[in-house]
């Protein structure tokens, strides 16, 4: 009788000594995803990165058995027990996730409790247009698009926002989104940010400027972003175009003339252009376009609203991105003749 105690009290050491090597080997594959647990009972582990998806009421026990699937676990049900201890069950997040090969157990559970999903870049790039951020929207990757052809002529009203024109409405900047997003988000993200930009830039303005509201602000800096690329020149530009205002003269400005072609510039402009008028030629006409011409940027946000000191009336490009800049049009003709290529000109520098 001895004997069988002896061999029952040996069983029960041995047997819990399994018992806790097992649950230790089970909880360094769930935190580390080693140990002589972690050796492939299915498809091969991954080697590159693998996109997985959580589906909406996708449930542990299925999200488990999909990650099996893909090779990124090995024991799907010690992977919802882990979670299950945790008490995480029930807050794993829907989305499309990257995950990175020889990813531990308890890492992908931490990664979709956080919901850290795959995410995308849209960039709108300063001095584009709406046509141009609308056809980015229409090719961006994983973009859910809800915009039909009729909302295209009517942008605003498509993302909730008062009607109108939309042409210089929407802040240029680098916009990150999910897969799934939707199209109407990111461009009442870029719409707000304008809004609030345009805000704060008319707020701070400079005094005794020719703009009476924060539109007519927005316009002159889509004017000055489609002038210059450089830095040092915008608020010299905005002093011409500011004083071109104060003093009654017509704006002059070719990007106005070739946004009022539309899509009948064919990347040449002619004289004959200049001559034809539209609501957006400022060689015809006196005062601001209807509307803003691009997507301006801060900087030219700011230019507008800070013009530099000065009485320049006229500017022409030295042909290397910057501009030289002239009181009188006898020097401003010199300066053209001096820098001029091509017999193109732009920028109040044809008198």
């Amino acid at each position: 009788m001895r004997r069988v105690w002896q061999l029952l009290l040996i069983s029960i050491v041995l047997g819990g000594a399994g018992l806790a090597l097992f649950a230790y080997q089970s909880l360094r594959w769930f935190e580390h995803g080693d140990g002589w647990l972690a050796q492939p009972q299915g498809p091969v582990p991954a080697a590159a990165p693998v996109v997985f998806e959580i589906e909406r009421g996708m449930g542990l026990a299925a999200i488990g058995q999909a990650l099996a699937a893909q090779g990124l676990i090995e024991h799907p049900r010690l992977w919802r027990l882990g979670a299950r201890y945790r008490g995480l069950d029930d807050q794993l997040q829907a989305g499309r996730y990257e995950i990175a090969p020889g990813e531990p157990p308890a890492a992908l559970l931490a990664q979709f409790v956080a919901g850290r999903v795959m995410s995308f870049e849209l960039v709108i790039v300063e001095g584009s247009r709406v046509s141009d951020l609308l056809a980015r929207l229409r090719s961006a990757p994983e973009l859910k698009r809800t915009l039909t052809a009729p909302d295209m002529q009517n942008v605003l009203a498509a993302i909730g926002r008062p009607a109108g024109p939309a042409e210089g409405l929407f802040f240029p900047d680098t916009y990150r989104y999910r897969a799934g997003d939707t199209d109407v988000v990111l461009l009442r993200q870029a719409y707000d940010r304008m809004q609030d930009t345009l805000s704060e830039v008319w707020r701070q303005k400079a005094e005794d400027l020719p703009f009476s509201t924060p539109v007519e602000l927005l316009t002159m800096a889509s004017i000055i972003e489609k002038e210059t690329g450089s830095p040092s020149d915008r608020a010299q530009i905005s002093q011409v175009f500011v004083l071109r205002l104060k003093k009654k003269m017509r704006l002059q400005t070719d990007p106005t003339v070739i946004y009022g072609l539309g899509d009948a510039f064919d990347g040449d402009l002619k004289r004959v252009h200049l001559r034809t008028d539209t609501p957006y030629n400022s060689y015809t006409r006196h005062g601001l376009p209807p509307t803003p011409i691009a997507l301006p940027g801060r900087a030219a946000l700011e230019a507008a609203a800070h013009p530099a000191d000065g009485d320049y009336l006229y500017f022409v490009s030295r042909g290397d991105g910057t501009s030289e800049f002239s009181k009188t049009l006898e020097a401003h003709n010199a300066a053209v003749r001096r820098y001029q290529l091509s017999g193109g000109q732009q920028g109040a520098d044809r008198g």
